[in-house]
């Protein structure tokens, strides 16, 4: 079975966003995907050495990525449950990632064509996450 890990760079400090955060990471953790929190914020180079040394592919979210459609997302969690890989997701500083890092990124993925702060960015990539596993599940929570 494959393992999705979802980084996140630094802690939400917005007490709402924190709040919509934490229910959403709960949500997806239940469903095997893990959350991990680079509290490091003082140095965006340290955030992406950690990244690169992370065993498997890695998936940026990134405003010139490709965006995806819940249901692409979906077939995309799906296929990585369905293997033995270990894929990464990672939302950027506020700046973004360099574009060294860009280069070794597997695959960049977009949110959306407007700019998000990285904080709302975590928030839609996880309820976005659940939403996928929820399609996957055949539940009523996607009604498209």
């Amino acid at each position: 079975m494959g393992r999705i890990i979802v980084h996140i760079f630094g802690k939400i400090k917005d007490k709402n966003l924190a709040s919509i955060f934490s229910d959403y990471s709960s949500r997806v953790t239940s469903k095997g995907i893990m959350v991990k929190i680079y509290s490091d914020k003082k140095d965006n180079n340290n955030y992406e050495k950690y990244l690169t040394t992370l065993k498997g592919d890695l998936i940026i979210l990134d405003e010139n990525g490709v965006q995806k459609t819940s249901k692409e997302l979906s077939d995309l969690i799906s296929k990585i449950s369905l293997s033995n890989d270990t894929v990464n997701f990672a939302i950027g500083p506020p700046d973004g990632f360099s574009y060294k890092l860009k280069n070794v990124s597997n695959q960049q993925i977009s949110l959306s064509m407007m700019t998000l702060p990285h904080e709302i960015a975590a928030c839609i990539l996880l309820e976005q996450m659940y939403r996928a596993t929820e399609i996957i599940r055949g539940s009523p929570y996607h009604r498209a």
